[in-house]
């Protein structure tokens, strides 16, 4: 489909510029920016409470608001000590 868009002269001359220097048109750039903008968008509505690019020091509020909505919803978990791939007997 073919269509018109205006874009700001700056941000067209460093599109332009960073397409040339990878070697593909400014068409597959765009295409290119769109589908990882789209994909990235797609992935922030799966994963809401995650921010695209979140260093996990500022996941750790997130952890803890699932965390204290686990504890709400289903109780306190105690955690289980074992050997990985064996079943824990209580």
């Amino acid at each position: 489909m073919k269509t018109t868009l205006e874009i700001p002269d700056s941000i067209f001359r460093r599109a332009k510029s960073k397409a040339a220097k990878q070697g593909i048109s400014l068409r597959q750039f765009v295409i290119d920016a769109l589908r990882d903008k789209l994909k990235s968008a797609a992935m922030a509505t799966q994963h809401s409470w995650i921010k695209p690019g979140a260093k996990p020091a500022s996941l750790r509020p997130a952890n803890r608001q699932m965390d204290a909505l686990i504890a709400e919803v289903f109780g306190q978990v105690e955690p289980q000590v074992g050997i990985p791939g064996k079943p824990v007997q209580s």
